[in-house]
């Protein structure tokens, strides 16, 4: 919630299985005040979206909740240029200049890999 607002909902009427209000819109919400502070373009990612791998375990939802916090704090350092990335188990801060320096692959062997399951 906003320090200096209300609950952010997208749909207000909308209730979960338990009779809560579902929340979602904070997003949304956000990149458009990044917008406007910024007057630079922001967009938010749904998780469900980008996974394609079926329904987000809790630790996706983790992760992506670490993502955020760390994202948040490179902006509140003005480490700008880099993104957070996966190390292990560490979140790392990655210059972009790093990041897209090379193509990353997969390598052909996973692919054989998968094929012992999709035949």
């Amino acid at each position: 919630m906003p320090r200096d607002g209300d609950l952010v909902l997208k749909n207000a009427a909308a209730l979960d299985s338990f009779g809560h209000v579902r929340l979602s819109g904070v997003g949304e919400w956000l990149a458009k005040e990044i917008e406007s502070r910024t007057g630079k373009e922001a967009r938010t990612t749904v998780l469900g979206h980008v996974q394609r791998g079926g329904t987000p375990s809790a630790f996706d939802r983790w992760l992506a909740t670490r993502f955020g916090l760390h994202a948040i704090a490179a902006v509140r350092d003005g480490d700008f240029g880099t993104m957070v990335a996966l190390r292990g188990a560490d979140v790392v801060r990655v210059p972009l200049a790093d990041a897209t320096a090379r193509l990353k692959t997969v390598p052909l062997s996973l692919y054989e890999e998968a094929m012992t399951f999709f035949g």
